[in-house]
């Protein structure tokens, strides 16, 4: 089965305040097709920005029903659909274990609007800002990327997938970069 893979990051500094500019990125992946996106939004925070990867991606998707592989190094996101969060989230009427509305509600239900059109989705963890050049850094974080995403990756695989979250979060600095131009 061939699937679409995807790559996203996003970035922020200083998060949520009148001048911070945040920015995403994602890379599509079908065979030897890949298109790149990136953006930029002021006044967001970190998690915005890693949502908004995503649903941008899903949103150029031309065709429902495909099998999706979701490549992220924002725990937030993967671990909200590994998880299953979002389920508790939308029988309590969005409100948190903590009995506090749910961050980023339009976000998570414009991101489940896109993921009920497809067949279906994997989401993989991936440590961010890796150095693959580093030996033991790269040893260390491919032990945990098993760990976290299951045993059938490779080494290959997993540097592959660093790589494209490097370049995932160089888009997202590229939006960062654009916006910074025409704001100032």
């Amino acid at each position: 089965m061939r699937f679409v893979n995807i790559y996203t990051d996003g970035a922020c500094s200083g998060n949520q305040n009148d001048t911070n500019i945040g920015g995403w990125g994602a890379i599509l992946e079908y065979g030897e097709h890949v298109k790149e996106l990136y953006g930029a939004e002021i006044n967001t925070t970190n998690n915005r920005m890693e949502m908004t990867a995503l649903l941008e991606a899903l949103k150029t998707l031309k065709r429902d029903q495909l099998s999706i592989r979701v490549f992220s190094d924002s725990a937030y996101l993967i671990e909200c659909f590994t998880k299953k969060w979002y389920i508790k989230w939308q029988t309590n009427g969005w409100i948190t274990a903590n009995k506090t509305p749910v961050e980023n509600k339009g976000l998570w239900e414009a991101l489940l609007c896109q993921i009920n059109r497809q067949k279906e989705i994997h989401f993989y963890r991936i440590k961010g800002h890796l150095n693959i050049q580093r030996e033991t850094e790269v040893k260390k974080w491919y032990e945990k990327f098993k760990e976290w995403n299951g045993s059938h990756f490779t080494m290959e695989d997993f540097l592959y997938t660093a790589k494209m979250n490097i370049r995932a979060d160089a888009l997202a600095n590229k939006g960062i970069d654009e916006i910074r131009e025409t704001t100032l």
